[in-house]
């Protein structure tokens, strides 16, 4: 990437070694591993606690929700428990109190992270002065300047709101405000069917509300395997969610009482409130880059090397702020690698290239390595094992039947080239196929899950049954 220089007076002083802006997965990552080295860190946020927006807004609070909705519905279908057949009613509000706990929790341990580790926690908005220095505004009204030899910013990503939709209106939420909702709806129209709209979807069905799903795009989370994205879209409608495919909005009428959707297909939809999930945009509009002389795109992201370095040579950025793969995970490592960038500059350390994704939908999703459509591409002669939940002995006794393993593989090296996994406990799951798929000098072959003996009864034996299926299918 070519890198721009900036004319500025060499400072021989600097307040910090590093300064991050963000205390999401990206900043937490680098301030550990800077700390680690001994470096003078400080990290700002302007939220009132730290954690950022997966700890606050995204991935904590949702998949919290997620799993106490879970629960509720095996407690549902479970004759065990539901012996009457009365059917438990939750609402929205009476889930969300343990998705605060939760949140709870987490700032706490991550606040004692940054304290044991010697790492300064700077409350306040920051913006830049120029490429070493950092304006801070605190909430009362005070203002500092800081400066520091190298800076990361981590600041994350908010949802995207058109300028055609009001958002102030108390009918109308985006994937942030949504958990604020104070009433009790009975109809939602989810509008965006990636990751977050198809998770929000099953959580609201899970609550009986009913659910139309409005995707921009011909089939849902077209990134995944054809088969597993099949699977999610079966399990959806069964469940009683409409979804709407290849729709945008025209224009919504947002009243006291529902809010109406018009497509430019010309139907239009009603119901108790919107979820507006399509899309978000960098956190940086706030940052006053060009003072530093940085630049950034449409979205609000910034363009980096492999070691997460911008254009700017002592400014860093991890996380969401640079777009793909928007993980929490994998900003984590971006937040690790930068830092050991900063550190030794011929560092060669770098994000691995098969990242999974976890989609905690209900039923889970998770894969990890190629898809069939892009080996069928790429013209791979492979070859499918395939395990389904409901014969696995654990899966009997834990009621979780819905579901399947499957595991991509040369026919002629017997080398794993994907995984992907529809079902309880998914994200779990596709671990152990990860870390055979990162094994050396032809440690990574199928037959690994035939060899190695599994304990009984498991739902990691999924892996064996598939191995055992796929290599039946050689000739």
């Amino acid at each position: 990437m070519t890198k721009l220089k900036i004319n500025q007076a060499v400072k021989k002083d600097f307040d910090y070694d590093v300064l991050i802006i963000g205390t999401g997965p990206g900043g937490e990552g680098a301030a550990m591993n800077l700390a680690k080295h001994h470096k003078k860190v400080a990290i700002i946020e302007r939220y009132h606690q730290v954690g950022g927006g997966c700890t606050h807004w995204g991935t904590i609070p949702s998949k919290a929700l997620r799993q106490s909705v879970r629960r509720l519905i095996e407690f549902n279908l479970n004759p065990l428990f539901n012996q009457n057949n009365q059917v438990k009613q939750l609402t929205f509000q009476d889930i969300l109190s343990h998705a605060s706990d939760v949140i709870n929790k987490q700032v706490n341990l991550r606040a004692g992270f940054y304290k044991r580790n010697g790492v300064e926690q700077i409350l306040g908005e920051a913006s830049f002065i120029d490429a070493n220095t950092l304006h801070v505004l605190h909430s009362d009204g005070s203002v500092e300047e800081l400066s520091a030899k190298q800076i990361v910013i981590a600041t994350g990503s908010r949802p995207y709101q058109p300028d055609i939709i009001d958002f102030n209106h108390p009918r109308i939420y985006d994937s942030d405000s949504i958990l604020s909702l104070k009433h009790a709806p009975r109809h939602v129209i989810i509008y965006g069917a990636g990751v977050i709209g198809c998770e929000y979807a099953s959580i609201f069905r899970g609550l009986g509300v009913k659910v139309d799903l409005i995707n921009t795009r011909e089939r849902l989370l077209s990134f995944l395997d054809t088969e597993i994205s099949d699977s999610l879209s079966y399990h959806l409608w069964n469940n009683g969610v409409v979804i709407r495919h290849g729709e945008e909005i025209d224009r919504v009428e947002a009243n006291d009482d529902n809010v109406i959707v018009y497509l430019k297909s010309g139907k239009k939809m009603r119901a108790d409130c919107l979820l507006f999930a399509n899309g978000r945009t960098g956190n940086t509009a706030d940052l006053n880059l060009s003072a530093a002389g940085l630049p950034a795109d449409s979205r609000g992201q910034l363009k980096v090397n492999r070691h997460y370095q911008t254009e700017i040579d002592n400014i860093f950025a991890v996380g969401d702020v640079i777009g793909y793969p928007s993980l929490a995970s994998a900003a984590f490592d971006q937040g690790r690698i930068s830092a050991l960038a900063m550190v030794d500059s011929s560092s060669e350390a770098k994000l691995i290239v098969d990242i999974p994704t976890g989609i905690y939908t209900i039923p889970e999703i998770s894969s990890v390595g190629k898809t069939e459509q892009e080996l069928t591409q790429a013209k791979v002669p492979y070859e499918v094992g395939r395990a389904q939940f409901k014969h696995l002995a654990r899966a009997q006794i834990s009621n979780n039947l819905v579901g399947s393993l499957k595991i991509l593989f040369h026919r002629e090296t017997k080398e794993i080239l994907g995984i992907h996994c529809f079902g309880e406990n998914a994200a779990e799951i596709i671990h152990i196929g990860q870390a055979i798929m990162q094994q050396k000098n032809g440690g990574n072959t199928i037959e690994y899950f035939v060899e190695t003996t599994f304990n009984y009864p498991t739902m990691a034996e999924a892996f064996r049954v598939a191995a055992l299926n796929g290599l039946n299918r050689l000739f």
